[in-house]
């Protein structure tokens, strides 16, 4: 599985723009999706075998992620509604 594939814009194609906008306004922002891009990176990596893992380290990485990108979109979804 490609890193690529879970890339915050991948993941909300129509908030391409918001994403980028919310960046560069907003340090908690910005810092979310550092850690999610972190997150992505760990993931992948212990995919390819690059990084030894447990199934479990695997899966607490997975729910992490998941929890910073639903916190991630919900910082969106209030932008978006304050526009």
């Amino acid at each position: 599985m490609s890193e690529a594939q879970h890339d915050l814009a991948s993941e909300f194609p129509a908030m391409k723009e918001l994403i980028h906008e919310m960046k560069l306004k907003s340090e908690h922002f910005r810092h979310l999706m550092e850690k999610y891009h972190d997150l992505n990176k760990s993931i992948h990596r212990s995919e390819q075998r690059i990084d030894a893992r447990t199934e479990t380290e695997e899966e607490t990485l997975r729910k992490e992620r998941l929890k910073v990108k639903d916190e991630l979109y919900g910082i969106l979804v209030q932008a978006k509604a304050a526009q």
